[in-house]
């Protein structure tokens, strides 16, 4: 099986100040995921060191550069699952931790449970050695500037949930498993406790040897209405393939429910897609030594992968 990898870095729509910033951190956590798959590596081990990458980039909504929520505190969400075994670990309100994702694996790993939560998940990072960062060195001035105007008496909120970036992987490696990962810091100025669909399994993301992985982002509750990760691997299931299956579920949920939101998927047979029904949505994706990447519906660039190094990040 050859390896491939796809990452988001979030549904909805992005500044254009922002476009150039997000391109280079889904090219980024692409080709970092696929060297870890290049080497032999896991899906599991592919997908979070991508979602990492984008976890420690201050463009997105995960990790450095979450939203803030009510009382202008991080709390974020990751989910990390793995395909051959249905295994699958989560954590959802957690502060003072740089990389969520790596907090999920080790509930995974680590414990009988699949999700942990806020004081609970506090403790297992503690008992795990996992270092305490600083609840103020994960604000960016961005995310702090977004939540003292939608303090304001006549914002709007829902304008600012539209520039997010939520961050997911997923993958196959060489031996045919699945895996993926999803990470986000939430709404802005969301009550104190939301948690969304990320750190749910079967909405924020699911992975299946037998079908395939999927990782979502947008409008979090309407995600878990309709469960929109396992919706789309149950459509593949039925032969649809990964673009028609996430098309089928995107648009299940906008007629349904009125959301909007986007999704990676790959099938157990290393077919991908990266769709969406928002504005934008920065994606990513290597397969066959190729790099492919886009932000706004019906683009797509592509560079060889020796290339896409060659050009550091100046060159998407």
């Amino acid at each position: 099986m050859k390896p491939v990898i796809v990452v988001h870095g979030g549904a909805g729509r992005i500044f254009k100040e922002r476009e150039q910033g997000c391109r280079t951190g889904v090219v980024r956590a692409a080709l970092q995921g696929y060297s870890v798959l290049k080497q032999g590596g896991s899906a599991l081990d592919a997908v979070e060191e991508a979602v990492r990458s984008m976890e420690d980039d201050p463009h997105f909504n995960a990790g450095c550069g979450s939203v803030l929520n009510e009382k202008g505190e991080v709390e974020m969400d990751a989910i990390i699952m793995d395909g051959k075994n249905l295994a699958s670990g989560a954590v959802s309100a957690v502060k003072c931790i740089a990389n969520p994702i790596k907090l999920a694996r080790l509930v995974m790993e680590k414990t009988k449970h699949m999700l942990l939560t806020d004081h609970g998940a506090h403790l297992f990072a503690q008992a795990m050695g996992v270092p305490e960062t600083p609840g103020e060195k994960l604000i960016t001035q961005r995310s702090l500037e977004r939540w003292k105007k939608n303090l304001e008496p006549d914002s709007n909120p829902e304008e600012f949930q539209k520039d997010l970036g939520t961050v997911g992987a997923v993958a196959i490696d060489s031996e045919g498993n699945v895996a993926c990962a999803t990470s986000t810091g939430g709404l802005s100025n969301k009550l104190i406790g939301r948690v969304g669909d990320t750190a749910c399994i079967g909405s924020g993301g699911y992975a299946d040897n037998c079908s395939g992985a999927t990782s979502t982002t947008g409008h979090g509750e309407s995600i878990m209405k309709v469960v929109l990760a396992r919706l789309i691997l149950y459509h593949m299931e039925q032969g649809m393939s990964p673009e028609m299956a996430a098309d089928t579920a995107l648009d299940y949920m906008k007629t349904r429910v009125g959301g909007l939101g986007g999704v990676i998927v790959v099938s157990n047979s290393g077919e991908w897609a990266a769709r969406f029904s928002t504005k934008q949505m920065s994606w990513a994706t290597v397969k066959d030594g190729e790099l492919h990447y886009g932000i706004y519906t019906g683009e797509r660039h592509t560079k060889s992968v020796d290339e896409a190094l060659a050009s550091g990040s100046e060159g998407f």
